[in-house]
């Protein structure tokens, strides 16, 4: 179990984190999202000893990370994959690791096979492409056998067969009991792969709850609508606080009701009804809805291509 307590980190003058308190249980996986800047890799360097808070705690199964006797075999990390010597192999490097917890050259070959890296083990890191660093980072975050993982982006660079691996690794992991706090930007991947989701913007909480509360509180009322009679049913509906929206003849969507308010209001109004179908918002909706005020960098709008043969002149020549 990881245990967050008023957590803060300050770099001269920038806030990196505040006051930020959490749990991250064993037994599911929980997801850590942020926009860029947000303060999610600070929060796990602290949480693994690299970064000292300037105020707050992080507990790891009860100690600081620091206080454990084997830390490897506490809290499996990945936080940089090519944070490794490159001109070691990838089995040496996971040997030297291993050395200083008395593990046996056993467990690191089974884990140079589990995460797949088998033919390349006797290779020198430094030529490694990013998602087999990746893999390796993962090897070496599981060496130890560890009851609690933090994982900073463990798919990046990972083809779909990777990531689909990573995805049912960090479940197994779970259901073993075992704590996974896993960071990631590809919210598919965090819907299909998180139980629990933690939301950071600015360095502050801005979301502790489980996945599907998440999306369900972003889902406004819209509601799918087909009738046969769809513009008289769009003046039943409407109200001070509905919009309909006519996308063809027969289709309404509708914005402010629920699927069974409308299905009375068309009752009442003899409106037969061929289609009520309640829209649900995507964890990346909700993500982007939750987290629009304190994102820290903003990439100027894309603008429309001009049209073809259209050749844009400087007035003054």
């Amino acid at each position: 179990m990881i245990q967050v307590r008023e957590l803060t980190k300050k770099f001269g003058p920038k806030l990196a984190v505040d006051t930020l308190s959490f749990d991250v249980q064993p037994g599911r996986v929980t997801g850590f999202l942020g926009p860029n800047g947000a303060g999610k890799s600070t929060t796990m360097r602290m949480i693994i000893g690299l970064d000292k808070p300037t105020s707050g705690s992080a507990i790891v199964n009860g100690k600081r990370y620091a206080e454990h006797d084997a830390p490897l075999c506490q809290v499996g990390a990945l936080l940089e994959a090519k944070a490794v010597h490159t001109s070691r192999s990838a089995r040496n490097h996971l040997r030297a690791l291993a050395a200083t917890h008395g593990i046996g050259n056993r467990r690191v070959e089974e884990m140079i096979e589990l995460v797949g890296l088998d033919q390349v083990a006797g290779k020198k890191v430094g030529g490694f492409s990013l998602g087999m660093g990746q893999r390796l980072g993962i090897a070496a975050a599981l060496l130890g056998d560890p009851a609690v993982l933090v994982l900073d982006e463990p798919v990046n660079g990972l083809d779909p067969e990777g990531v689909r691996w990573v995805r049912e690794l960090l479940k197994a992991k779970a259901a073993e009991g075992r704590t996974v706090f896993v960071s990631s930007h590809l919210m598919s991947e965090m819907a299909q792969t998180a139980e629990h989701i933690i939301v950071i913007g600015r360095g502050r909480l801005l979301a502790d709850t489980p996945t599907e509360d998440l999306i369900s509180s972003a889902s406004a009322k819209v509601v799918a609508v087909r009738a046969p009679e769809a513009s008289r049913l769009a003046g039943a509906l409407a109200g001070p606080d509905v919009t309909v929206i006519s996308r063809s003849e027969d289709s309404l969507e509708v914005h402010g009701l629920s699927s069974a308010e409308i299905g009375t209001i068309a009752l009442a109004s003899g409106v037969v009804l061929h289609e009520l179908t309640p829209q649900q918002a995507s964890l990346e909706e909700a993500f982007m809805e939750m987290t629009a005020s304190t994102v820290e960098f903003h990439a100027a709008d894309i603008e429309a291509p001009a049209p073809a043969g259209h050749i844009e002149r400087n007035p003054n020549q």
